[in-house]
């Protein structure tokens, strides 16, 4: 999963949602470094990918990009995921996709100082971009990607994936949403062992 889907299975718990937005610059145990509540959103990230990556869906859906992407399809993936979370939004939320997300950036940018320096130096480019809203549009999907190729070791292949979007867009989206529900409850079984 991505930023938004992290983000929103992180429930109302602000520092939860924290944890759980920074937790891929988090490394081992360093997460002890934080408080209790930052911990376990770091935690719950680590369960949400490790469920992700194992769930059937996925590793099918994944298989739809690996032509191109070969071992770097399930990062596409994660992030079709957000697109398709966006497309859904309604069903999953009161609070309209803009606004949720401009309360997240608050959030993130009133702890910026507790944020690892990695967070610390895409935040604000996330933000001028509004790349979590982007992802919402076809167009936002393939610049994002277009942009991981530029700075990590996903190959440059997003007009492949927008054609295997487009030339799936129906299939996988029904195949998100029975994941995503899958994702939901597991997701909420995970915060109550953590809850106590």
């Amino acid at each position: 999963m991505n930023f938004l889907a992290h983000l929103y299975l992180s429930g109302d718990d602000n520092e939860i949602k924290i944890g759980n937005f920074i937790a891929d610059s988090v490394k081992g145990s360093s997460h002890q470094n934080y408080q209790p509540k930052i911990q376990q959103g770091i935690l719950i990230h680590r369960k949400i990918d490790e469920y992700t990556d194992k769930h059937q869906i996925t590793k099918d859906l994944s298989g739809l990009f690996k032509k191109n992407y070969k071992r770097h399809a399930g990062i596409v993936l994660d992030v079709v995921y957000d697109h398709f979370l966006s497309y859904n939004w309604i069903k999953y939320s009161k609070i309209t996709l803009p606004v949720y997300i401009n309360n997240c950036y608050k959030l993130l940018l009133k702890n910026y100082f507790i944020l690892p320096l990695q967070v610390k130096n895409f935040l604000p480019i996330m933000i001028t971009h509004n790349r979590l809203l982007s992802y919402s549009r076809i167009e936002g999907l393939e610049k994002a990607l277009e942009l991981m190729s530029k700075y990590t070791s996903l190959p440059a292949e997003s007009n492949y994936a927008i054609e295997v979007l487009n030339a799936n867009y129906q299939y996988i989206n029904t195949q998100f949403l029975s994941f995503f529900d899958d994702l939901i409850i597991h997701v909420s079984k995970e915060m109550k062992i953590y809850q106590g």
